[in-house]
């Protein structure tokens, strides 16, 4: 791989029609999960009368889940040397769940519909971004993760946007606006399966099953350090759930409360694809330190906040940071991953990753629960700092850039 330095100074022609389509059918379903999840943490707290410390163990299952079931799906893609098709199942099973929110009477069935959900992000992500680096070439990974990213979440903030309307105009019928959520999901999957075609398998992706112990032994230390790092990261970055807990506990309306997660995607969405094409062109360790210096500044503000203006402050600091190394860490991984092996690969990172988000989640709503929400932020700015020492780290042991 070379240093960024090397990449050609020629304008890169313009990212395949696909990488669209797969921007827009992550759009759409983030369209229907997020008018479910942005009113999800108030539902179970105050309809259902969960506690804070369940509603934590509840998203970092949730959120776990769907990141180990990628190590799974990763693994098949590999196997069967085809993407699409695990995506599709994916994608199918997320849009299933939904009617299971306006129909469920009990906690059980919200926790029940909730893991299934995340199941099916699970199964279609690790193909997804192993799809989107077998479109387009190395030059141009940064991009086309950005790019997708942007539009996934451009769904993140206008789902949320979307229900607190409907949510004015109904009187807080949480029931009708899950109903609503039903059709964005149909419609991604209906979009994704005519409207993305699969690239054939390259020669070198016939060496057989990944699963094989000769295989995973080509996953190089480089590889295993992006995984690290994304661990240390998870940690520092818990469920987004806290965010709107935070808002509720300032004072803000009910109906209001999915607004901060429109303001935090909406800075989110407008950074991922500029700093994913940045990433193209500089160093991914540089880029990655700062980011995690502006969720540092964003745990400090939500610590501190009073009122809206620092909470919104915080939030926008939030979603600037996911903008700047969430795509930046898919290509991370795919830099450093063999192309035959690069569904195992994000399948791993993602299983790695998952482990960190249920305990970041259990942890943040233990701290939230007997210490206080500012003991949860800084808990999460300390983590930041300790990610930003395992770059320093490795950078000193001389790894080269992903």
């Amino acid at each position: 791989m070379p240093p960024r330095s090397d990449v050609d100074a020629a304008p890169a022609p313009a990212l395949p029609r696909a990488i669209w389509v797969l921007g827009f059918v992550s759009m759409l379903m983030d369209i229907s999960s997020e008018m479910v999840h942005s009113l999800l943490p108030l539902f179970l707290v105050s309809t259902l009368g969960v506690s804070v410390i369940v509603v934590g163990v509840i998203e970092g299952i949730a959120e776990s889940t769907a990141l180990i079931v990628k190590v799974f799906s990763g693994v098949l893609s590999d196997h069967f040397r085809r993407r699409k098709g695990l995506a599709v199942f994916g994608y199918a099973l997320g849009a299933l769940t939904k009617p299971a929110f306006a129909l469920a009477q009990g906690a059980g069935m919200v926790v029940a519909a909730r893991f299934v959900d995340r199941i099916g992000k699970g199964m279609r992500g690790a193909p997804r971004d192993a799809l989107v680096a077998d479109l387009v070439p190395p030059a141009q990974r940064g991009a086309a993760y950005g790019l997708r990213q942007a539009l996934d979440t451009v769904g993140a903030f206008a789902g949320p946007l979307l229900a607190t309307t409907l949510m004015l105009l109904w009187t807080s019928d949480l029931r009708a606006v899950f109903w609503v959520a039903v059709i964005p999901g149909a419609l991604a999957v209906l979009l994704l399966v005519v409207g993305v075609r699969e690239p054939e398998p390259t020669p070198r992706a016939a060496r057989g099953s990944p699963i094989r112990r000769e295989a995973l032994r080509r996953l190089s230390m480089a590889y295993w350090g992006v995984v690290a790092l994304g661990a240390l990261f998870t940690l520092a970055r818990f469920s987004e759930a806290f965010l709107v807990l935070r808002a509720e506990q300032l004072g803000i309306a009910v109906s209001l409360v999915p607004l901060v997660m429109v303001a935090m995607n909406v800075v989110y969405a407008s950074s991922a694809y500029p700093f994913g094409k940045l990433s193209d062109a500089m160093s991914h360790g540089v880029l990655l330190a700062w980011g995690l210096a502006v969720l540092v500044a964003a745990d400090a503000v939500l610590a501190l906040a009073t009122g809206w203006p620092t909470l919104l402050l915080g939030v926008a600091l939030w979603g600037l940071h996911m903008g700047m190394t969430q795509g930046l860490l898919a290509a991370m991984v795919a830099g450093t991953a063999p192309d035959d092996l690069r569904g195992t690969a994000f399948g791993l990172f993602n299983l790695v990753s998952g482990v960190a988000m249920l305990l970041a989640s259990v942890i943040a709503g233990v701290l939230w629960e007997r210490l206080g929400s500012q003991a949860t932020f800084i808990a999460g700015g300390a983590f930041a700092v300790l990610t930003l020492l395992g770059l320093v780290v490795r950078h000193a042991w001389g790894a080269r850039p992903a």
